[in-house]
């Protein structure tokens, strides 16, 4: 190669020698010397072949001097011929010698891109690859020599640019590779930002000045999850700038488009690469609330279209012996997972009730499992920390104790108040119209019981059941909507044969916070039964629960919590053994209290007494028997509904006598009015007569 190259540029050399000689023959001839300056060639008159001074040309005649002239200017347009061959013989020298580097490439390169031709066959788009990346070798051999540049000229101060290597150009940038992976991919993307859902073109700057390649395409999760499987948390997803748009555009397009955010919302002129679309085949799965699906439905014009298919998750499911294998399967899993001390089956027995307490039902289990599985890392926390070799019952109730403690500073801080009777609650004796109700406080992931004392008083008026909460806009639309149901209760059971004549009103004592909820429902009413009997209530006994206009009572949520609460209190005001709490029989079911709550249940220090309706519960509340209706309608005399009924009777006899006062006393008035105004008509008209007279 080297060889024929310097024979090439040897023979245009002598060509072009050649040439230039009989250029000065001729100019010789005329008359002239040929002379190279640095700008190119001068022509010169000349003397025996001695180029003429500038003074000698002056001492020419002017004659001499035009004839002169115009020898020259023929002269001139000969050696711009002469020229133009010479240039030209230069320029058939540079395309010999990249003829003789297309060739010396081509034989250089071209076997070895043969080789991958037979290694690829039958895979069109690499052949034409390959054969595309032989011919821009053979066009671009330049780039390959080496040492034929020139150093560059470095400014002070100013660094050199990095030269990028000339084999940059035939690198394949190979977004995703999955040569390695058998079946679908399925990708799971926890940052679903616009760029990590789409992909990006990155940049690197040079000098202040960014600039980019192919190499510098980068996948996004479609790219990595095409032919499978994509899952996104979507509420990520819609928080990310633009990344729901650029995945609903790519879903309804069927393709993936790398877009610069900047060049697609036309804020950025500037040039940059536009890499082809890639076809898109792919199951997006989106995970979020409720909440969030339904708003998207209603309000997401594509979702339907994208999202035809929806999956509900239970936060729970049912306790079978397989359920609870599974449990245990759990467990032991996290344990080898993390490396846990192992559980033996007390403790895992322990976890599986407290799965069971998390979603209140004795015959379900939570499917939360990423809080079971903090549990379990914590009980065996507490394992090591006692010098066990296994975890246990004992350490998986502590680890429930812990976790208690680090969030109940309310809890305590209202029990203190309580128990200093800064905040009224009594446990001993007994009250007419006061009653201790039961509400639950959420703290984020706690939530505690706390009994809250409610009264009642009644009196004879029109106004019904006054709930001073919602008079003072403390109580909630459903607490709201309890109260009314006590009046239809009322009404239905004592106002069959007269009018309900009644004014009562009712409070949350030492309550400064919104009530809401039905809870109490069963609460309130009691307190009004016993105002209106006049039996007083046990203090010692709480009440939970709704009642319907039926008088049946309906089950509640946070029952153990409420319960709990109450047992607190009474257990640090000591415990009487008459103590405990009325709760719906539908919550029997809900039932999951601590350990020391059915060990005082189980001594007799403390009771629970499920009831279906509000007659079972008062008579438990104030040892008298409710008393059923008889067939005269009327209830047996000494029983509660006897009672309230006589005192319903009493106040409406009391309010017909208030009313029948009024309209006499009203119609005393109108009476002496009436005689009044004779009177004056009398005396007009002997005043007339007077007049008629006298005229």
């Amino acid at each position: 190669y080297q060889e024929a190259r310097e024979k090439i540029i040897k023979e245009t050399q002598e060509q072009q020698a050649a040439a230039f000689e009989a250029l000065q023959k001729e100019a010789q001839e005329w008359g002239f010397a040929l002379i190279k300056v640095p700008g190119g060639l001068v022509l010169t008159p000349a003397v025996d072949g001695k180029p003429l001074t500038e003074a000698q040309l002056q001492q020419l005649s002017e004659e001499r001097r035009a004839k002169v002239q115009k020898l020259r200017e023929k002269l001139e347009q000969k050696v711009e011929q002469g020229l133009r061959r010479i240039r030209e013989m230069e320029k058939e020298m540079r395309e010999k010698l990249r003829q003789l580097d297309r060739e010396t490439t081509l034989f250089a390169v071209g076997h070895l891109i043969e080789d991958l031709k037979e290694k690829y066959e039958g895979m069109d788009e690499v052949l034409a690859y390959l054969d595309s990346v032989r011919n821009d070798i053979v066009e671009n051999v330049d780039l390959f020599k080496a040492g034929e540049e020139k150093p560059k000229a470095q400014v002070a101060g100013i660094p050199l640019p990095v030269e990028r290597s000339p084999f940059t150009r035939y690198e394949v940038n190979v977004l995703v590779d999955r040569s390695e992976e058998k079946g679908a991919p399925v990708i799971v993307e926890t940052n679903p930002t616009y760029h990590n859902l789409i992909g990006r073109i990155e940049h690197q700057a040079v000098m202040g000045v960014f600039s980019t390649d192919f190499t510098m395409i980068k996948p996004g999760a479609l790219h990595r999850a095409n032919g499978g499987y994509l899952i996104l948390p979507v509420r990520d997803v819609l928080l990310n700038p633009f990344a729901w748009d650029g995945l609903k555009r790519s879903l309804k397009d069927r393709c993936i488009r790398i877009e610069e955010l900047g060049t697609q919302l036309s804020l950025v002129s500037t040039v940059t690469l536009e890499p082809e679309p890639i076809p898109l085949d792919v199951k997006v799965v989106l995970i979020g609330s409720p909440l969030l699906y339904y708003l998207l439905y209603y309000y997401e014009e594509d979702f339907q279209k994208l999202f035809k298919v929806k999956a509900d998750f239970a936060t729970q499911m049912d306790r079978t012996p397989e359920t609870e294998y599974q449990y245990a399967l759990f467990v032991r899993t996290i344990c080898q997972e993390d490396g846990l001390l192992p559980f033996d089956r007390g403790a895992v027995a322990q976890v599986i009730e407290h799965s069971s307490r998390l979603v209140e039902d004795q015959h379900k289990l939570s499917t939360r499992f990423g809080e079971i599985a903090d549990l379990v890392r914590e009980a065996s926390f507490w394992a090591s920390r006692n010098g066990h070799s296994v975890v246990t019952a004992d350490d998986v109730r502590r680890a429930i104790k812990e976790k208690t403690f680090r969030s109940n500073l309310l809890e305590e801080r209202i029990k203190e108040l309580i128990t200093q009777g800064t905040v009224m609650i009594d446990t001993t004796g007994e009250r007419v119209g006061q009653i201790n109700g039961l509400s639950v406080i959420l703290l984020g992931d706690y939530t505690f019981g706390r009994p809250s004392r409610v009264t009642a008083n009644t009196f004879v008026g029109k106004a019904g059941v006054v709930n001073i909460e919602r008079e003072v806009e403390l109580s909630g639309p459903i607490h709201s909507k309890g109260v009314l149901i006590l009046s239809s209760y009322l009404g239905r059971k004592y106002a069959q044969n007269a009018p309900l004549t009644l004014s009562a009103s009712l409070v949350f004592e030492q309550s400064y916070e919104g009530v809401e909820g039905d809870s109490a429902s069963s609460t309130e009413l009691y307190a009004l039964l016993s105002s209106l009997s006049g039996y007083p209530i046990k203090q010692g006994i709480a009440v939970t629960g709704s009642v319907n206009q039926h008088g049946e009572l309906q089950p509640v949520g946070g029952i153990n919590e409420k319960i709990e609460g109450f047992f607190d209190i009474c257990k640090a005001k000591g415990l009487t053994g008459d103590q405990g709490v009325i709760i719906p029989v539908g919550n029997v079911r809900n039932l999951m209290l601590r350990e020391d709550v059915i060990e005082a249940v189980r001594e007799g220090k403390f009771h629970i007494w499920p009831v279906r309706t509000v007659d079972e519960g008062i008579e438990i509340l104030t040892g008298v028997p409710a008393g059923e209706l008889q067939e005269d309608g009327t209830y047996p005399e000494g029983t509660v509904n006897w009672a309230v009924s006589q005192r319903l009777a009493e106040m409406a006899e009391e309010m017909r006598r208030a009313t029948r006062r009024e309209e006499e006393e009203e119609g005393t008035g109108s009476s002496s009015a009436s005689k009044a105004e004779g009177e004056d008509e009398e005396e007009d008209e002997q005043r007339t007569g007077s007049l008629h007279r006298q005229r």
